[in-house]
Parts: C-alpha cells; sequence; structure tokens
C-alpha cells in the first residue's frame, strides 16, 4: 500500500489553472476600478443629472451598501448551486447594469441601477475567491494565487483615477460605467473553457429567513457607519447600528439551528480563521480612514487635481502589490503570524511619519509614509485571505470567501466613520476663523474644509487667503492626529498578528480535505 502522504498529497495546478487565474483578476480589478472611478465622474453626472444632495449620497453609497448586504448569501449560494455559475451571473448581470447606468436618464434610475449593479458585484468576489480556493489545492500555489489575486485589487485602485482621469477627459460621465462591459463579455467568453466548476453536493437548500436575516444585519451597520461619518452623533446612526446588531443575534441563533446554515458558525472555532479576519478588517480600517484624509490633503491642501493626486497615489499600490507577492513565499520560511506582524510594523512607521507632515512642503513624507503603510498591509491582503479560506474546507470555501470579503467591507466603513469623523473633530477644534469673516462663511469655513474652501472663494483676496491658509493648517492637523491613531492601531495589529498566528504557515493545519470535485460535466448536469 502506498504511504498515506501519498495519497493525500494535493494536485499541483496546470498551466490551465493559471490562465484561470488571470480571467479571475478580471472581476477583481474591474470592482477596484468602479469603487474609484465614481469619485471623479460625480462633478459631471452631476451637471447632466442635477442630483440633489441625498440623491448624490446614495449614488455615491448604494453600490457599498448592496454588494456588503449580499456576499454571504452569494458566497453560500455559490457553495449551494456552483461558484463558477455564481461568478456567470454575475457578470452578466455587472454587464447589463454598467451599460443601465451609464445612460441613466435620472438620478433615481442611476440610483436603482447602482443598487442592482452592487447586488451583481457580490455575486463576483467571493466566487473569484473560492473558486481560486478550490483550483490550487497546493498550499503553496494557492498562497500565490491568492497573492496575485489581492495585488489585482491595489491595480486596480491605483488604476481607477488615472483611467476615470482619461476617460472624463474625452468622454461623457457615463463612460466610466462602460469600462466595466468589456471585461464582462472576456469573463463571459473564456470562464467557461478554463474555470471548472465546484459546488457542495450536500450543501442542502438556501434558508431565505436567514438570507432576511444577514441583510436586516449587515444594512443597518454599514448604513449607520456611513451616516456617523457623514453626520457625526445623529440619533439615526446608532439606532441603525444597534437594530443591525439585534438582528445578527437573531441570525446566529438561527444558524445555530439549522442544519445546513446559511454561514457555518463552527468556522470561527479555528483560531486562523477568527484572528485572520479581525487583523483584516482592522487593516482595512486604516486604510480606508487614512485613505479619505489623505486624498483629501492631496486634492484640497496640495491643490492637485484628481488625476495627479491619483498618480501620486500609484507609488503605495506598487509597495502592497510587491509586499503581496513576496509575502507568501517569506510566510513558508518564517511563519504567517511573523511576516504579518513585520509587514504590520513597517506599516505603523509610515503611519506615524503622517503625523510629521507640514501643509506647505510635507507631500514627500506624505507620500513616503504611505507607501511604507500599504506596502507593510500589503502581506495582508495575501495572507490572512488564504488563511481564511485555507481554514475552511473546500465545499465550505465559498462562505469563508464571503466573511472576508465583508470583513473587509465592515473595516472600510469603520475607518471611514470613525477616522474620518475624528478628523473632523480636529479640524473644527484647530480652525481659527479670522475674525473679519461674516458669520455665514465663518461657520462654513469653521465647519470642514469643503467649506473652507467654498468660503474663501466668496471673500477678498487677502482675507480669503487668510481663511485658507488657518484651514490648511487645521486640516493638516486632521491628518497627522489620524496619521497617529493609525500607527497605533496597526501596532495593536501587529501584536495580534504575531500572538495569534505565531504557529501558522501559509495554509493552517486545520484544512480538511472534502471529496474530489465533481467534473464540469457532471456538476453542470446535476443543476439541469
Amino acid at each position: 500500500m502506498p504511504p498515506n502522504d501519498a495519497v493525500t498529497a494535493p494536485a499541483r495546478a496546470t498551466s490551465r489553472q493559471w490562465l484561470g487565474l488571470a480571467v479571475l483578476a478580471l472581476p477583481t480589478i474591474l470592482l477596484a476600478l468602479d469603487q474609484s472611478v465614481l469619485f471623479l465622474a460625480l462633478p459631471h453626472l452631476a451637471e447632466s443629472l442635477h442630483p440633489t444632495g441625498n440623491q448624490t449620497l446614495w449614488i455615491m453609497d448604494i453600490y457599498g451598501f448592496m454588494m456588503a448586504g449580499f456576499l454571504v448569501t452569494m458566497g453560500t449560494l455559490g457553495d449551494r448551486i456552483g461558484r463558477r455559475r455564481v461568478l456567470l451571473i454575475g457578470a452578466a448581470a455587472v454587464g447589463i447594469t454598467s451599460v443601465a447606468a451609464a445612460y441613466a436618464p435620472s438620478a433615481e434610475l442611476l440610483i436603482v441601477n447602482r443598487a442592482l449593479l452592487g447586488l451583481a458585484a457580490a455575486g463576483l468576489m467571493p466566487s473569484t475567491l473560492s473558486l481560486i480556493s478550490n483550483m490550487f489545492p497546493a498550499p503553496d500555489q494557492r498562497a500565490r494565487a491568492i497573492a496575485v489575486w489581492a495585488s489585482s485589487f491595489m491595480a486596480g485602485t491605483a488604476l481607477g483615477p488615472v483611467i476615470g482621469g482619461v476617460l472624463l477627459e474625452y468622454f461623457w460621465w457615463g463612460s466610466v460605467f462602460l469600462l466595466g462591459v468589456p471585461v464582462m463579455v472576456a469573463l463571459l467568453i473564456s470562464a467557461p473553457f478554463l474555470l471548472p466548476e465546484y459546488r457542495d453536493p450536500a450543501g442542502g437548500r438556501l434558508d431565505l429567513y436567514s438570507v432576511l436575516l444577514s441583510l436586516a444585519a449587515i444594512l443597518p451597520v454599514i448604513y449607520g457607519l456611513k451616516e456617523f461619518a457623514r453626520l457625526g452623533w445623529q440619533p439615526l446612526s446608532p439606532a441603525a447600528i444597534a437594530a443591525g446588531l439585534v438582528f445578527g443575534l437573531l441570525f446566529v441563533r438561527r444558524q445555530r439551528k439549522l442544519p445546513q446554515p446559511l454561514l457555518d458558525l463552527r468556522l470561527f472555532r479555528y483560531r486562523a480563521f477568527t484572528a485572520s479576519l479581525l487583523v483584516l478588517m482592522l487593516c482595512m480600517t486604516t486604510m480606508g480612514g487614512s485613505y479619505l484624509v489623505i486624498t483629501g490633503f492631496l486634492q484640497m491642501v496640495q491643490r492637485l487635481s484628481p488625476i495627479e493626486a491619483g498618480l501620486w497615489m500609484v507609488p503605495s499600490a506598487i509597495a502592497s502589490i510587491v509586499a503581496a507577492m513576496t509575502a507568501p513565499a517569506l510566510a513558508k520560511r518564517l511563519s504567517a503570524g511573523t511576516v504579518l506582524a513585520g509587514g504590520l510594523g513597517v506599516a505603523a512607521a509610515g503611519y506615524l511619519l503622517l503625523a510629521f507632515v507640514e501643509p506647505v512642503g510635507g507631500l514627500p513624507l506624505l507620500v513616503t509614509g504611505f507607501v511604507l503603510a500599504f506596502f507593510g498591509t500589503g502581506p495582508v491582503g495575501a495572507l490572512s485571505q488564504n488563511l481564511v479560506v485555507g481554514s475552511a474546507p473546500p465545499e465550505k470555501s465559498g462562505s469563508a470567501a464571503a466573511m472576508s470579503e465583508t470583513s473587509g467591507q465592515l473595516g472600510v466603513s469603520l475607518g471611514i466613520a470613525a477616522l474620518g469623523s475624528l478628523g473632523s473633530v480636529i479640524y473644527r477644534t484647530e480652525m481659527t476663523v479670522p475674525p473679519q469673516v461674516p458669520a455665514t462663511d465663518a461657520d462654513a469655513a469653521g465647519s470642514s474644509m469643503e467649506g473652507a474652501l467654498t468660503a474663501a472663494q466668496r471673500l477678498p483676496g487677502r482675507l480669503g487667503d487668510q481663511v485658507l491658509t488657518a484651514a490648511h493648517d487645521a486640516y493638516t492637523s486632521s491628518l497627522n492626529t489620524v496619521g497617529l491613531t493609525c500607527a497605533a492601531l496597526i501596532a495593536g495589529t501587529a501584536v495580534l498578528a504575531a500572538v495569534s498566528l505565531r504557529r501558522t504557515g501559509t495554509t493552517p493545519p486545520q484544512r480538511t480535505t472534502a471529496a474530489p470535485a465533481q467534473p464540469t460535466r457532471q456538476a453542470d448536469a446535476q443543476h439541469t
């Protein structure tokens, strides 16, 4: 009888799987592009559709709301009916809704199409990550593949402002939505040939009551965090968060009773799974909050155009890609916890540099600090995602991938809410408006940097310059404080990674082996 390790040794990926990885990178890049180009298109969109202030916020936020709310459902649905099938349905829906959004004749229809686009996008992200987990069963190859996947997201984030700026320079605002159409067409054509089908044959039926409870838990929390970032401490924000937490408890109770739950809570028994989700969420918290404040500094204090600001952000994205691609090799020699802790230590140093940025001549230090921060957090995207899906058995990797994506979405929302609010408080505290400024303009300048820019345009030259100088100083103080807070938070996250994942390699030992995946034709035949 052959040795046991010869029987259980995972198969090595071939060139077909690596070509399939290139296909899976397409929607990842696209979704990252979509989240960044809309910021550039908003002024052009406003001139054409004339949305109200509230409609503008919904145009920006509804996409993220819907995607975050349906990630768990779509990940589990992929486990039930097939991950490639959910990916293809999502790709077709993204293509259709992208065209509809590009030619939306009114703000109301654009909001509806953005909501449908977020729902469709929720089917893409968990499917891509879970398919990678199944296509690359060998731990070392899976770690490299997930590093490429994470790098694709950063590449899309870096390219978004540049590509969006070029499109808006020569075309109308809807062109930024049409970016997704050729990408989705290429995915729909190539995926049936390069991507295999995987599903859990014992997955059971989808519990619709659990789906509703998951939406009722996630959406109010995301909404409350965003409203807190926008309006501060208003009754609606904590009420929405509290309601979401209550529904979350009801969701957990139901999952414990179901034989085939929407979310398998037993995954949280694995320390690597839980710790990796927490590390990922905390890192995305700092990235979401710092990205918001830094882009504002580049455009409102340094007075850079959106394209120029985007170009200054490219070095940090490149640094993150380099770190993500080298992290799996380092984790093989050391441990995932050691690599993550070391990288987060570098990130803490980078965020600490932001505490010393000055309003005049501070751009080099700002870019250096953000490059170090992104380089240090780069391994998180590669190693944490791999640890999350690696902790789950293959038939549950869709649910695990959905939890990873949901954790990241919550982290970004929490960062924008908490750190954005902290920056606003510091700005209002530090802002000193000259006494000669009229009361209306003084209130506007004292409330936000955007208000100061508007007030300065209405004031006489020298007085307007004084307001701008004071606003630049106050906003820079808020950047310094946010940088210092991020440094402390990331340092604590480094300790968490070092302690919780100190004995974990690129893949945790808890990963179990399920029955071999069914061939594509057999799996497809079971669906018809």
